[in-house]
């Protein structure tokens, strides 16, 4: 890992919504330590900067499960507007930060439950129902993104909205859509919270009629500088 470079423990981070920035955080590049996103509430959620292993880019962090109550009801509440347009009958949910949203959204929609991908396999699975997934924060090889069999029935012919609390690469996003369309399902759509830069594009590009994906709010990459992060407005993906 590199020499940390203008980034700093994000124990502070992700715990409020504001309606400005704080002074200590720039609004303009270079940006140092933290990048603000305007959610479309028009408040402000500050996310950390973090530092990729490399070291020469960063990306804006959303870490769901050290988020404070109010951030995930908020961020909850703007990505259910976005589902609604998907009509979906069911809220899918991937492991393991999408279930800090999925439960939300589907009790937002009015849904009585929501139903988790998963990848620990409990004695019962089958391997049919499963697929290999290789994603970014988990790049370790052979890792399978796995459906309960219990839980076919509450899918099959059914109209599902897929949601997580990012999508970078795009990898296990990709990987449950080729799952769900398997066993028949029809995936209306994907919600989340962050899009996290566009290199995720080309992978769901790759599937044919892929399904259109919506966010709350996107980030760019971030190169380093001498001053600071830039970010590479090339990356920036569009919203929702």
């Amino acid at each position: 890992m590199a020499e940390a470079f203008f980034t700093e423990p994000t124990t502070g981070y992700w715990q409020e919504i504001i309606a400005e920035c704080p002074a200590r955080f720039a609004t303009k590049p270079p940006y140092r330590y933290s990048y603000p996103v305007r959610l479309p509430d028009g408040r402000v959620l500050v996310l950390p900067l973090r530092q990729l292993p490399a070291g020469d880019h960063a990306v804006a962090s959303l870490i769901a499960n050290q988020a404070s109550h109010q951030v995930i009801a908020a961020l909850a509440d703007a990505m259910a507007n976005e589902a609604r347009s998907f009509n979906a009958d069911i809220v899918v949910g991937l492991p393991t930060l999408g279930f800090a949203f999925a439960d939300r959204v589907a009790e937002r929609l009015g849904h009585p439950r929501f139903v988790p991908l998963g990848y620990s396999r409990k004695f019962w699975y089958d391997d049919a129902l499963s697929i290999a997934v290789q994603s970014i924060t988990s790049p370790e090889p052979g890792k399978l993104l796995r459906l309960d069999p219990n839980l076919l029935p509450l899918l099959e012919g059914h109209r599902i909205v897929l949601v997580d609390d990012a999508i970078s690469t795009g990898a296990t996003t990709v990987a449950a859509v080729k799952l769900l369309r398997r066993i028949g399902v029809d995936v209306a759509g994907i919600v989340v919270a962050m899009k996290q830069t566009n290199r995720w594009e080309a992978e769901m590009a790759a599937l044919s009629a892929a399904p259109q994906v919506r966010a709350v709010y996107g980030c760019p990459l971030f190169r380093r500088g001498d001053d600071g992060w830039w970010p590479m407005e090339e990356t920036q993906p569009d919203i929702p």
